[in-house]
């Protein structure tokens, strides 16, 4: 495969996980710490895969598991996807945050098949939203440039940028794959429902 339509992983972990009172990597939905999943989840449809770390965070990681540290003087997630664009800056990068954990392996599948590389990034949006999610998405190498000069102005929200720039919006299947959780009551609503098998 071309170097430049190689797709790497990107687990977003790094984050400080206020909100939710402990590591949000390190809860278990799904039998092992979220990070880990993820990046398990993410080994089946990208070439390489890494989490994303702030600095510190790498001890103690399982040997043999690939990372990436911000690198980048910016606040929230937007520092871990300019770290890793700028790190292998002819890779797209198929980025999901530790905090979304009803992701699937159908649903990377399905944001594999319909990314479009000729725009800045492939996201997806809830149904009937015009809103993407950015930390569920492809962005692709020509992302950088205008990622680090909006960064430079002082902003700091992927989803704004992504709002100004030419992208492909898809849907999921269910809506409930883009569950967000951030906060303990979450973190025990979703833990309740996948030990009864149930849906949302």
């Amino acid at each position: 495969m071309p170097a430049d339509k190689e797709l790497y992983g990107l687990v977003l972990s790094g984050g400080q996980s206020s909100r939710m009172g402990q590591d949000k990597g390190l809860l278990r939905y799904h039998g092992v710490p979220q990070r880990e999943y993820l990046y398990q989840l993410l080994q089946m449809v990208c070439d390489r895969v890494f989490l994303s770390l702030r600095p510190g965070q790498e001890e103690g990681l399982t040997s043999g598991v690939n990372f990436l540290l911000d690198n980048h003087d910016v606040r929230g997630p937007l520092n871990g996807i300019l770290s890793a664009l700028h790190q292998h800056p002819q890779k797209a990068w198929l980025v999901v945050a530790c905090d979304l954990p009803l992701v699937s392996e159908k649903t990377l599948q399905k944001l594999v098949a319909e990314r479009d590389n000729t725009k800045i990034a492939t996201a997806y949006a809830a149904a009937g939203s015009p809103l993407p999610e950015p930390l569920l998405a492809i962005w692709e190498p020509a992302a950088y440039a205008p990622a680090l000069a909006f960064s430079d102005t002082g902003k700091t929200c992927p989803r704004k940028f992504l709002l100004q720039e030419d992208i492909k919006l898809i849907h999921p299947d269910s809506d409930e794959e883009l569950f967000n959780a951030n906060h303990p009551e979450e973190f025990a609503f979703i833990t309740q429902k996948l030990s009864h098998g149930k849906p949302l």
